[in-house]
């Protein structure tokens, strides 16, 4: 067994109300600049995962989110109970067959990333957005990540670095550290 110790520095600390929070309503967060990112959900199991992604893209101001296959879309019940009231302010296309929206993509000029562990994927740390480049990132099944057919279309493939043993992460959880670093590489590209 392993000890861990944590030192704690007690300081006047509070957490942020709701007002001070200012939080959009889903007005302004409709009208509210985007950042060129579209999420591709292909064969997603758990509704739960789709949920959590929708408040994902939500916190990164993520411009849309492609569901495809057998994806459960955010009309389904427990999609939006885990969304909460994201899967209003996200917007979202559904797609039968995720060939349809690769295509959809290539024809409005997006970069396509397929995030998963393969030969010469670029590591998530040495991966950016160059100023205004549009950009897809595609998220597979739990279990079998992201289709080969899918792999051979896309531009490159984004691995997120990891140490431990089991080399996995849930695909909510895989979405939120791609989508920060997405987001953090644009933010301080502009700068």
């Amino acid at each position: 067994m392993h000890n861990c110790y944590l030192q704690f520095y007690f300081c006047a600390m509070r957490k942020l109300s709701m007002d001070e929070l200012n939080r959009k309503t889903v007005e302004e967060f409709k009208q509210a600049e985007k950042h060129k990112i579209i999420v591709v959900l292909d064969n997603i199991r758990s509704a739960y995962n789709v949920g959590s992604i929708f408040r994902t893209s939500d916190a990164f101001l993520i411009e849309c989110i492609f569901v495809c296959g057998y994806t459960p879309p955010p009309t389904h019940r427990q999609v939006d109970k885990t969304a909460l009231g994201a899967s209003e302010t996200v917007d979202w296309m559904q797609f039968d067959n995720i060939v349809d929206a690769i295509n959809q993509l290539k024809q409005n000029d997006y970069r396509i990333y397929a995030v998963e562990q393969a030969e010469q994927s670029i590591s998530l740390e040495n991966f950016s957005i160059p100023h205004n480049q549009k950009t897809a990132v595609v998220f597979g099944n739990e279990v079998t990540g992201v289709q080969d057919l899918v792999m051979q279309q896309c531009d490159g493939c984004i691995e997120i670095p990891q140490q431990g043993m089991k080399h996995s992460l849930n695909v909510s959880v895989a979405a939120g550290v791609v989508l920060w670093q997405l987001v953090k590489s644009i933010t301080y590209a502009d700068l």
